[in-house]
């Protein structure tokens, strides 16, 4: 194993119960005046939300809404952002809300001064350094959900209707300039969307430990991030108003997100062709997928499982008794045990798995995801096979 590799880590982060109070001074700490509150549709009318624009507009500042999303973004929802953009003659973003809000709101301020198509920038090789850096405006982060990290992320991800595919589009720019993490504002959530934000956290740590690479730094935000959902995801789900757990949950996101940059996997793989196909909830299809990618990956995995499990308190650590708990944590609260379930039939099969070892988590998966292994897997979380 090489003990090298090329490491970033986030971005000024104000984290704390009522912190949504200082949004209106961080947008000017940035210059902005003009800022465009970018959140999905369900958001757009929520107390939270518009409670956020009217402390911004008591501040004098000229925000305007936007908030035409799909719950997995398409390119026409980015070009009516971008209209909305050039209408309002505006001059930073406040990416609000779960992954959709956060990934479009950054790929406005992203797209706002390029003039080549979004897919240019997609997430392959240097294609990042064909964007002019200097004309990516502004962006604020302000996560509703603890689940994508978004928020602290180089990337957004959108999909191509044409191919029906996830792709994801990055720059270094793209990292919003200030988060503001406040629990409070996760305390509506449905238990439903907790769940399945929490479960995307959690595999987001969870396939960035077991990623092949030298990266403790990722590793042990990684184990973490684990440790913290494991306490707190159920509290969050049963308690919706527990703030504690809320801010765990919240937390664990964002060091999700922090530590993916090592890799992702399998379970990224299969359920961005799902997600793209069947518009499912990205999170809860990861939650899904999670038992039988571990159990396809557990002859190059088992060591760093049983160190996790140690590390996470479990009753005689090692791979099955992990498993044991990630079985336990999805039907505590109410994860699909099979594909059926999450509403996805079989008749795509040869589709999803050739688009799953195309996709870019592919190449962090602990063994390589071949062809046949991605549709092993699929049957297996089709059929509940374990």
């Amino acid at each position: 194993m090489s003990l090298t590799g090329n490491w970033n880590y986030p971005t000024s982060v104000r984290f704390g119960v009522g912190r949504i109070a200082e949004l209106a001074d961080v947008c000017r700490s940035q210059g902005i005046q003009r800022p465009l509150l970018v959140t999905d549709s369900g958001l757009a009318r929520a107390p939270i939300t518009l409670a956020a624009l009217d402390a911004l507009r008591a501040a004098g500042l000229g925000v305007a809404l936007f908030s035409d999303l799909k719950p997995n973004p398409v390119e026409a929802n980015l070009a009516g952002g971008l209209q909305a953009w050039r209408t309002g003659q505006h001059d930073g973003v406040i990416a609000f809300g779960g992954g959709s809000g956060l990934d479009m709101g950054k790929l406005i301020a992203f797209m706002s001064g390029q003039s080549r198509p979004v897919w240019d920038f997609e997430d392959i090789g240097d294609y990042w350094t064909r964007a002019d850096a200097s004309r990516i405006a502004p962006i604020i982060a302000v996560p509703t959900t603890a689940g994508t990290g978004s928020e602290v992320g180089r990337a957004a991800v959108i999909i191509d209707e044409r191919s029906h595919t996830k792709r994801i589009i990055f720059h270094p720019k793209m990292m919003p300039r200030v988060v503001i993490s406040d629990p409070a504002l996760s305390v509506g959530m449905p238990a439903k969307v907790t769940a399945g934000t929490g479960m995307d956290a959690f595999a987001h740590c969870l396939e960035a430990y077991c990623a092949p690479g030298f990266h403790p730094m990722a590793d042990g935000i990684a184990v973490e991030g684990m440790r913290l959902v494991a306490g707190a995801l159920v509290r969050a789900v049963r308690t919706p108003a527990d703030l504690e757990a809320r801010a765990n949950m919240l937390a664990a996101a964002a060091m999700g997100a922090t530590a993916f940059q090592k890799g992702l996997g399998g379970m990224h793989a299969l359920s961005h062709p799902v997600g793209a196909l069947y518009d499912t909830h990205h999170g809860m299809t990861n939650a899904t997928f999670m038992p039988y990618v571990l159990a396809f990956n557990r002859p190059a995995i088992e060591e760093r499982i049983t160190r996790l499990a140690a590390y996470l308190g479990l009753p005689s650590p090692g791979f099955d008794s992990f498993l044991a708990f990630v079985l336990k944590l999805r039907k505590d609260i109410d994860v699909p045990h099979t594909l059926v379930e999450l509403g996805v039939d079989d008749r795509q099969a040869d589709l999803i798995a050739d688009m799953a070892v195309v996709d870019p988590c592919a190449g962090g998966n602990p063994l390589p995801l071949t062809r046949e292994g991605a549709a092993q897997i699929f049957a297996a979380a089709y059929h509940g096979r374990l």
